[in-house]
């Protein structure tokens, strides 16, 4: 919560994490599940909802609210004009019409992934991906890249405080498995899951690095698994990974 100060608008504050509190795992909320998961007292979650619902930023079917595609435009816009997500998406649409699978890009935001830009060729998953959209950094491959770039200590900190709840049966859920997996990821340059998001779906993944070295975002390719086996990701894959990762990082700053 921010500092109290003149400049700090804090019931603006406490409506973004109201906002920030629907995800894909609770895509609706009662009044009761919004503090809870807020941390707001019940009253002001309800202010907040009943805000969103007046300005069209969520429905609200007499228990429950939902938010409303116009929510959308305060994240995407932002989204479309970083750097980043401009410098990658030609490149990622070249790499998808090229290896025939859905690419995509994503930074880290604390425990979670960030979706900057996607060349989808087919929908594998069952939720839809999209700049904007969110998933564990733990269990997935552009996750375990990203965590890699970081010091042994802070990356373990952050999966230890993950919610490490497994996803399919094949999810990875013990911490130390998992750094195992990310400490492979930091030696091999890459990583790769195999069905821990969602079952049937595999996927390969490269950090993006800049000239001085510093990985700014993840690179990755996901496909189903009736089509690959995970095996032969690297071998199939990693080629034309790599020419992406070398030509991006003449140009990322």
């Amino acid at each position: 919560m921010p500092n109290k100060t003149p400049d700090i608008i804090a019931s603006f504050a406490k409506g973004l994490r109201v906002i920030e509190a629907f995800d894909a795992a609770h895509p609706r909320l009662s009044v009761a599940e919004a503090a809870a998961r807020t941390g707001l007292d019940r009253a002001t979650a309800r202010r907040c909802l009943l805000t969103l619902v007046a300005g069209g930023y969520a429905t609200h079917d007499g228990k429950y609210f939902t938010l409303m595609p116009r929510v959308l435009r305060l994240g995407m816009s932002a989204l479309a004009t970083l750097p980043l997500a401009q410098l990658v998406q030609p490149w990622l649409d070249q790499l998808s019409e090229r290896v025939g699978q859905s690419a995509s890009v994503a930074i880290r935001d604390d425990t979670e992934i960030v979706y900057l830009a996607r060349a989808a060729q087919r929908r594998v998953m069952s939720i839809g991906l999209m700049p904007g959209s969110r998933l564990p950094a733990h269990c997935t491959s552009l996750g375990r890249v990203l965590l890699a770039a970081l010091p042994e200590a802070e990356a373990r900190a952050l999966i230890e405080r993950s919610d490490l709840a497994p996803r399919t049966p094949l999810s990875l859920t013990d911490p130390e498995a998992i750094m195992a997996r990310v400490s492979a990821a930091r030696a091999d340059g890459y990583a790769i899951i195999d069905q821990e998001v969602e079952l049937g779906l595999r996927s390969i993944a490269v950090p993006l690095i800049n000239a001085r070295g510093q990985t700014l975002a993840a690179l990755n390719l996901g496909m189903a698994a009736t089509q690959e086996r995970a095996e032969t990701l690297a071998e199939t894959y990693l080629p034309e990974m790599r020419r992406v990762q070398a030509g991006l990082k003449r140009v990322l700053a």
